[in-house]
């Protein structure tokens, strides 16, 4: 039986036994930088993409557009200043659904400092990191290799840990101690800028500034932090497959190794790494309540949770922030769908009601396979 550099069956085997090789990795407690750190030049079959699968082709990302880029500086000054920066970002979610911001007023050093204690939680000693790996989403801080490791049809070349941040921040202690402080630093920081952006979309629709907030999209904050370690075969998997975000918005922070890409008129585009800049993208849910309010305007979905996904590469580790303003796993009644005031005969809803534990549940549950969660949900 032929046989991959780690002992795995290779990708020709005909006596491949994926879940063996899945509880394996699993076991190690090591994730994708432990077969890394021991130094195997081919990536085993659990990570090996499907090549007849279309949508997943490994294309350049060199096109002709370039992502919007909004300078919030003034933002909370002059009128004119807020209208001109408003209509940007109705641009940027109507046209693209992501958008990078500069001048958002997160320090840079700060920003550093959040990629350090990340890149430094995962490149401290395996044994000190294995007292946080866990399967088991309610613990304070969840580490592990794909979240959707037994349900993935491969698995992304990455590891992860995540934390919840409000609206039940866990103790100082429950955090690792080489990013306790910046973590708890940068969320309050990041929790100010993403009530900012909700005011500026409320407004972007012509609401209120406070609407989305008092729908209670700011309530929650949920801080994933990845780790995308160098890639022998970068053409053979993802860093990260394409998926849309099953929360209300997300910001993101990412280091200068690059392999983000949003998916814009069929179109796979680069999102560059911008020092000192913020990726921001609308998620699923904020599509869901949105999309009849769109439809007053424009037409129905424009404000849509985008397709997006991360290349592997050759070079690294790739680090990044993504900051998820969702209330996830707490559980709450609270329903979230179209706005009801403005439905009609002309105008009906396009997404049955959820709460966000159940949606998030469902979209857990079926991983990163490709499809939008959203459109199960769709009357």
């Amino acid at each position: 039986m032929a046989t991959s550099i780690n002992g795995a069956p290779s990708a020709g085997s005909s006596n491949y036994d994926r879940a063996s090789e899945l509880k394996a990795f699993d076991e190690t407690k090591a994730g994708v930088k432990g077969l890394v750190d021991a130094g195997i030049t081919r990536i085993p079959r659990i990570f090996i993409r499907s090549p007849e699968n279309n949508d997943e082709k490994q294309d350049s990302g060199k096109t002709q557009f370039t992502l919007p880029i909004i300078d919030l500086e003034g933002f909370n000054g002059e009128l004119i200043r807020r209208k001109e920066i408003v209509g940007k970002v109705r641009d940027a979610s109507e046209n693209w659904g992501f958008f990078q911001v500069v001048n958002h007023g997160i320090e840079v050093a700060v920003l550093e400092k959040m990629i350090d204690g990340v890149r430094r939680f995962f490149e401290q000693d395996n044994e000190v990191k294995k007292q946080f790996y866990t399967r088991d989403p309610t613990r304070k801080l969840v580490y592990n290799s794909n979240f959707d490791l037994y349900s993935t049809p491969a698995a992304n070349w990455r590891d992860t840990f995540y934390c919840f941040m409000a609206p039940n921040p866990p103790n100082p202690e429950d955090l690792p101690a080489v990013c306790r402080d910046i973590l708890m630093e940068f969320s309050n920081q990041v929790m100010g800028l993403g009530i900012s952006l909700l005011e500026l979309l409320s407004e972007a629709l012509g609401l209120a500034p406070n609407h989305l907030r008092d729908m209670e999209c700011a309530k929650g904050l949920l801080s994933i932090c990845h780790y995308y370690p160098a890639c022998p075969q970068p053409e053979l998997t993802f860093g990260t497959r394409k998926h849309t975000d099953n929360n209300f918005l997300t910001v993101l922070l990412q280091d200068q190794i690059g392999g983000l890409q949003v998916l814009h008129l069929d179109k796979w585009v680069d999102v560059p790494s911008i020092p000192g800049s913020l990726v921001v993208n609308i998620g699923d849910l904020l599509q869901a309540i949105l999309c009849n309010w769109i439809l007053q305007l424009v037409s129905n979905d424009k404000f849509k949770s985008v397709e997006h996904r991360v290349l592997a590469n050759r070079f690294g580790p790739r680090v990044s922030v993504a900051w998820f303003f969702s209330t996830s796993l707490q559980p709450s009644s609270r329903l979230y769908g179209p706005i009801k005031e403005l439905l009609s005969e002309d105008n009906p809803p396009k997404y049955r009601e959820t709460t966000v534990e159940d949606y998030v549940i469902y979209s857990n549950s079926k991983g990163l396979d490709g499809i939008p969660p959203l459109l199960h949900y769709k009357l």
